[in-house]
């Protein structure tokens, strides 16, 4: 292996301690600033948000039996409904819908462990699961430069942000270039890229650092019980439905980039989200669910242990229960920085997706693979970016769940085999 060549670390490896720290932070980091902004759109605690990602990824781990290298962060699925059932019936009311979310998780993952997971294979041949992995990466592609390249302006607009810009480029290119390293250096490329682009923010003014020096160094998470309300959860809960969706993608995405074949373990996945949903309600927090920052995070350092998981879930667990200052610390790096991380680890899910065709050997001069791939890109890509979502009743159906759907509609409608090798 020469100097310059990725080391690739198994899922089932494991490093010591002095390396597990800083990736595990790595990953902590990555998911942060989404796991945040769920809870400040609802009105939900962040702090308690952080904590019970921390905690729905341990129990995931120990659901899939420490095999599935995954983090498990807020919902964004979910925000809607939470905030229809907040303004009405109140938030402890919506966490009743959480609670109820997850059960509805555990009973899908039942149903799959009785008829089997191969139907998977039939509903979902390589050209539309890598076709899905494009839109999830290229889907996310609006968040990333919104964050690295807008700004928020006092009358609700929005405008191209120079300096932002700037910041978000130097931390791009700084994880292009420690991740084209060796060593530790390739290891940690996001977290050291986040270092670089925060310390260029701070002589810029970019960093407020008000909120750090108020914050206190130990308290106790503010956590609340839920109250049982039955439109609530006729609300909340069967959102729970198009993110067993993304899961599935999610999943198969995550799959592809460890090398490992999941679709047997679907049903535990499933169910390690839904226990780690349910907690969340009980504590008030948000639903959770398999976070792409975190997939991304993998593909670009090849490091897919799930050992580095159980670190960045205990860094989350105690930071954000009983360290606020440290939270506060987190929750100061600025949107640009964090704009251009993403930049590289959303465009590298949806590399995955196009290596996918490749190792696969999709054919696309067959004209079902042609046809496939290209309704569902178009359709994810374009609503993904576009935030636009399909209102069924009192719910919408993301871009990523409706493109899978109509991909799902057009394999099993087309004429022709439906092998792509």
């Amino acid at each position: 292996m020469s100097k310059h060549e990725r080391e690739v670390i198994g899922v089932d490896d494991r490093v010591s301690v002095g390396r597990a720290i800083p990736l595990g932070i790595q990953h902590m980091m990555s998911m942060f600033g989404s796991t945040v902004l769920v809870p400040v759109l609802t009105g939900l605690d962040p702090n308690v948000a952080i904590m019970c990602s921390g905690i729905g990824t341990i129990c995931y781990l120990l659901v899939t039996g420490n095999k599935i290298p995954s983090y498990l962060g807020s919902s964004f699925a979910f925000i809607s409904p939470i905030l229809a059932v907040g303004a009405t019936q109140g938030l402890d009311a919506a966490m009743s819908g959480v609670i109820v979310a997850g059960m509805v998780f555990l009973a899908v993952a039942g149903i799959i462990k009785l008829v089997g997971t191969g139907w998977l294979d039939r509903l979902l041949p390589p050209v539309l699961v890598a076709s899905v992995m494009v839109v999830i990466g290229v889907g996310l592609s609006a968040t990333a430069v919104d964050m690295a390249f807008m700004q928020d302006l006092p009358d609700g607009t929005s405008a191209f942000y120079g300096v932002g810009a700037v910041v978000a480029a130097v931390t791009l290119v700084a994880a292009v270039v420690f991740s084209s390293l060796g060593g530790i250096f390739g290891t940690i490329p996001v977290l050291l890229a986040i270092i670089v682009g925060y310390l260029v923010s701070i002589p810029l003014g970019l960093v407020d650092f008000g909120p750090v020096a108020d914050a206190a160094w130990i308290g106790l998470p503010n956590v609340s019980a839920p109250r049982f309300d039955m439109g609530a959860i006729a609300l909340v809960a069967p959102v729970a439905v198009v993110v067993v969706i993304e899961h599935i993608g999610h999943l198969l995405a995550v799959g592809e980039i460890v090398g490992k074949d999941y679709r047997e373990m679907l049903p535990r996945s499933l169910a390690g989200d839904g226990i780690s949903t349910m907690i969340s309600g009980f504590l008030g927090g948000p639903p959770t669910t398999t976070y792409a920052e975190n997939i991304g995070v993998m593909s670009v350092t090849r490091v897919y242990s799930t050992q580095i998981f159980w670190y960045a879930g205990g860094f989350a667990l105690v930071i954000g229960g009983f360290c606020p200052k440290l939270a506060a610390l987190i929750q100061s790096i600025p949107g640009p920085v964090m704009g251009g991380v993403c930049l590289l680890l959303f465009g590298l899910i949806a590399s995955n997706g196009l290596r996918m065709l490749v190792s696969n050997k999709v054919d696309f001069d067959v004209n079902r693979n042609l046809m496939i791939a290209s309704v569902v890109i178009i359709v994810g890509v374009g609503m993904e970016t576009s935030g636009i979502s399909i209102p069924i009743g009192d719910y919408t159906l993301p871009g990523m769940a409706t493109s899978a759907l109509a991909g799902i509609v057009l394999n099993l409608i087309l004429p022709g085999a439906r092998q792509d090798s």
